[in-house]
């Protein structure tokens, strides 16, 4: 991949690198991470009843899985973005069509409860599995992980990088995960969080559901 992608841009005398890039692809990558799903679900259940040793046993899990979908969406959307361009644009518009689907699912869901005045309580089924297994399968088989790292990567693999820069890439979403998914882990320990978070739970669905169609319409925007 490096040679391919070196080849192919051996006539760009001045790779462009910006700080500023690679915070903006952290920040979307915060936000990817803390959405509600199956990996944010499983995990904070299991931190809330079992405490900070299994769940932070079950975020190295969902980070290992997270360094399959990273790998296969960075270099993969690497080489072949270079050939085909209109793939992006293909891929931005299915992903902004998908995540207008979750937020919508997500908002629909705040307004029953808020309509109802009452929050369903989501049971997560007990396993014999070690809780790292567990973490590792639940990101491996959820399609929106690979579906959103790959539309997220593509618009910051296209233009004059460096050969480094998919690496650096890939140490942001892996770091992410095995940091950020820790830290929550931690912070779920503590009484009026854990109190606050249980209270709020409705609410931080319907403000993610939005933050998900802003990232739709700039997606859109993009394609």
């Amino acid at each position: 991949m490096l040679a391919f992608r070196h080849g192919a841009r051996a006539k760009l005398p001045n790779p462009v690198n910006s700080p500023g890039e690679l915070w903006l692809f952290a920040g979307v990558m915060v936000l990817g991470q803390f959405s509600p799903g199956p990996d944010m679900l499983l995990l904070t259940r299991t931190a809330l009843r079992h405490g900070t040793a299994v769940g932070i046993k079950m975020a190295l899990g969902i980070a290992c899985g997270l360094t399959v979908h990273a790998t296969l969406a960075i270099g993969g959307v690497a080489v072949v973005f270079d050939w085909f361009p209109v793939l992006r644009q293909v891929m931005q518009w299915v992903a902004a069509l998908y995540l207008l689907w979750l937020a919508f699912g997500l908002l629909r869901e705040a307004i029953a409860a808020w309509s109802s005045k009452s929050i369903s309580k989501i049971q997560v089924k007990e396993s014999r599995h070690s809780p790292f297994i567990r973490g590792l399968l639940c990101n491996l088989f959820n399609p929106k992980v690979a579906l959103f790292l790959a539309a997220v990567c593509a618009p910051f693999l296209v233009g004059g990088h460096s050969d480094w820069w998919p690496y650096a890439l890939w140490m942001v979403v892996v770091g992410l995960g095995v940091g950020l998914w820790s830290l929550w882990v931690i912070l779920l320990q503590w009484p009026p969080l854990r109190r606050g978070y249980e209270r709020a739970a409705t609410g931080i669905d319907a403000a993610f559901g939005i933050a998900l169609v802003i990232l739709a319409t700039a997606l859109m925007i993009q394609g």
